[in-house]
């Protein structure tokens, strides 16, 4: 149980060697919001590489994807005590599953290692049936040879009645109607119709979110930049980028995880490389503007691989999965200015790579 000082949050952990399948799993842990602290870790759930995670929004259910090829889409029971049990797993339709989203009807996966967007349908008790999925298979490659040889689905993200693909192989966003009919098995992404939006050759997209105004926000994992896509027509169009943080350089430094602030002036983005936790104001409109305002250190080898922040009374804190280190960490963020610093770290079993928190 927790205080309502302090926060639950669910962790997602990846393979410590290069094999999944030792020892990683779905972990449960409190989070002070006033000091920063971490409580003492407890291991919910055992599965193999589960990299990501989300929770179904309305039904007690927790989806965890696991990064194995085959892929796997695991859903798991909440408890009223806390405790996890499968209420389902099945092939998530595709190779090293990276990312899940939930609707109330449908989940989403993103598997990376075939560029594949599966998705499935959900009951009314949060169960994905696995007989009733659609699977949509991306197309295209970029100039990073060793990274952009073919699609690399990397993100799911639900915005109104589509879901967005952001495809790291293909220099692309890729949108389809959010509750397709199950069963439908799609190969033509090549279509334009499927094309919500560009990027510049060689960005390799990862993670985005959208502004109130509905612009995009991506990161480049590829080239170490912010991408600004407006709306145009029936989709967006690309309107200006700027570096993941001022010292940042492609090839040596690597965006990851981008979270945007509640009240959506400011964005945290993790940089693998430089091992910081880089803030910037952002101003929207017609022609958002980004801003760097400074660059939290996380610590030599970090590669913050993904974050999660909540309000407190006097700030943001900001929970970091630093999947170099094995280790999670708090940073505090002074409001306005953005400035913060490390408050509290511990030592993870397994390296972490999901932080969400529980409802």
């Amino acid at each position: 149980m927790t205080s309502t000082s302090s926060r639950t949050l669910w962790i997602g952990t990846y393979p410590p060697g290069d094999t999944p399948g030792a020892g990683e799993g779905v972990w449960r842990v409190a989070v002070d919001l006033r000091s920063g602290a971490l409580g003492v870790p407890e291991l919910a759930a055992e599965a193999a590489a589960p990299s990501f995670l989300a929770l179904h929004p309305h039904v007690p259910v927790l989806y965890a994807v696991s990064e194995t090829a085959p892929g796997r889409l695991t859903a798991l029971h909440v408890a009223d005590d806390g405790g996890l049990s499968t209420a389902a797993s099945s092939l998530s339709g595709g190779d090293d599953a990276c990312h899940v989203a939930a609707t109330p009807r449908t989940v989403w996966v993103a598997n990376y290692g075939d560029g594949v967007a599966a998705a499935f349908e959900v009951a009314d008790d949060g169960v994905p049936a696995a007989d009733r999925r659609a699977i949509r298979a991306g197309s295209g490659s970029g100039p990073v040879s060793d990274r952009q040889e073919g699609p690399h689905a990397h993100q799911v993200t639900v915005v109104g009645d589509h879901v967005l693909v952001t495809d790291l192989g293909g220099d692309l966003i890729r949108r389809y109607p959010v509750d397709p009919l199950p069963g439908e098995t799609s190969t033509d992404d090549a279509d334009e119709d499927v094309v919500a939006a560009h990027l510049p050759a060689g960005a390799g997209p990862r993670h985005l979110v959208v502004l109130p105004s509905g612009a995009l926000v991506v990161v480049g994992e590829l080239d170490a930049h912010l991408h600004v896509l407006v709306p145009a027509g029936d989709g967006w169009e690309h309107s200006g980028s700027v570096p993941l943080a001022p010292a940042a350089v492609a090839g040596e430094d690597f965006g990851g995880h981008v979270t945007l602030s509640a009240d959506g002036t400011r964005l945290h983005v993790g940089v693998r490389g430089s091992d910081v936790l880089a803030v910037h104001a952002v101003s929207d409109g017609a022609a958002p503007q980004i801003t760097h305002l400074v660059d939290v250190p996380l610590g030599d080898g970090a590669w913050p691989r993904h974050h999660e922040v909540l309000a407190t009374d006097d700030g943001e804190l900001v929970v970091v999965a630093l999947q170099g280190t094995g280790e999670l960490v708090t940073v505090r963020l002074v409001p306005g200015t953005g400035a913060g610093e490390v408050v509290h770290r511990a030592g993870w079993a397994t390296p972490p790579a999901c932080v969400l928190v529980a409802r």
